[in-house]
């Protein structure tokens, strides 16, 4: 039975995690959200959900699930080739209860066949993935939605030219300048950070924010052609008032469960959501510094019902995402309360303060 020491280090450890997670997923939602082809909105729901609901089901203690890029291009075009965004929704629903017969059928063991020199490809392909895709937001080049991982876009454009174009001919000194003070004080508060008192416990990404969003302000007063306008600022839905939030929720078709379409994109989304779940909770267990492993089945059971819920009131299809759990790994979190808290802090801030959220510049988020 967990002691009042042991519950209050878990806190200590999980509350300054799930905000670093948080930060770093909520402009990874909108993203996703956007490349997808789906309502902004549709990508935060889906991150709540991962949090919240996938986090209390499921029994992996530093994963973190919520919209997945891999799955833009499958969710892209399914939406475009589906009636209505409505059906697309029942297909992420019948998902889901794939992937609860997947776990019945203990087809979580196929994780265990994967080699670990694939799991440390791809920690390190995905960490060099991350570094290319946040330069050009760095220095003000927002061209490329937040989420966006694809080499090749849609504009034709591959991402060694996009960084390359970023830092040749598209500066943008308020962005570079956010960047350079939020990075030097993120590295010199790692070696600096108290190790008693109340700061200790003060996330360092958490400062960051509030320098970006005050430095913009700063900028705003001193030199306003450098002040950031809105599309160098995360861009979260906001509603007339906190009685009209429901209305951003929607609804799946259910008139449309015996098209075979619905039924050809639903085996696709979970045979997809599953693997790459089941990959990155593996991948997360071998960087977990207590060294837990994950009960594979289980996790299939809980990413299927996640993937319902989500379906339900219309979110994207969730799977286990290895840029949030590494960020919670390397935030110091002890246990799945870090993931479930950053579902609450998505789900909070998006209903009570969007219009905050919309101050923070990218390039204090890159």
């Amino acid at each position: 039975m967990p002691t009042p020491r042991s519950i209050f280090s878990t806190w200590r450890a999980d509350l300054p995690a799930s905000i670093v997670v948080f930060l770093v997923a909520l402009p990874l939602c909108l993203g996703v959200a956007l490349a997808s082809g789906a309502p902004l909105f549709a990508g935060v729901i889906s991150g709540m959900v991962g949090g919240i609901v996938i986090g209390i089901l499921s029994k992996a203690p530093l994963s973190v699930s919520g919209p997945a890029a891999g799955l833009t291009v499958i969710v892209l075009a399914a939406i475009e080739s589906l009636p209505s965004y409505q059906v697309f929704l029942l297909a992420v629903v019948l998902g889901g209860v794939l992937q609860l017969a997947f776990s019945f059928t203990r087809a979580g063991i196929l994780a265990e066949f994967v080699p670990s020199s694939v799991i440390t490809g791809m920690l390190a392909a995905i960490g060099l993935i991350l570094i290319l895709k946040q330069i050009p937001h760095a220095v003000g080049y927002d061209r490329e939605s937040e989420g966006i991982f694809e080499f090749t876009t849609a504009d034709g454009i591959n991402t060694f030219a996009r960084v390359w174009d970023s830092l040749t001919g598209s500066l943008t000194p308020g962005a570079v300048i956010i960047a350079l003070v939020s990075l030097t004080f993120l590295f010199w508060w790692d070696a600096a950070r108290p190790k008693e008192g109340v700061l200790k416990f003060v996330p360092g990404p958490l400062v960051v924010v509030i320098i970006g969003v005050v430095g913009n302000i700063l900028l705003g007063l001193l030199k306003p052609e450098w002040q950031l306008g809105t599309q160098h600022l995360v861009q979260v839905p906001i509603v007339d008032g906190l009685s009209k939030f429901p209305s951003l929720f929607t609804f799946p078709d259910f008139s449309a469960i015996g098209s075979a379409a619905v039924w050809t994109t639903a085996a696709t989304l979970a045979i997809v959501a599953s693997l790459e779940s089941l990959l990155s909770v593996k991948a997360v267990d071998e960087i977990d510094p207590r060294r837990r492993t994950t009960d594979k089945n289980w996790e299939l059971m809980a990413q299927g019902g996640g993937n319902i819920v989500a379906g339900m009131i219309g979110g994207l299809p969730v799977t286990s995402v290895i840029v949030r759990s590494s960020a919670n790994v390397d935030s110091g979190a002890e246990s799945k309360l870090s993931t479930i808290l950053h579902g609450f802090w998505l789900l909070l801030s998006v209903a009570l303060i969007p219009a905050v959220l919309n101050l923070i510049p990218l390039s204090a988020l890159a």
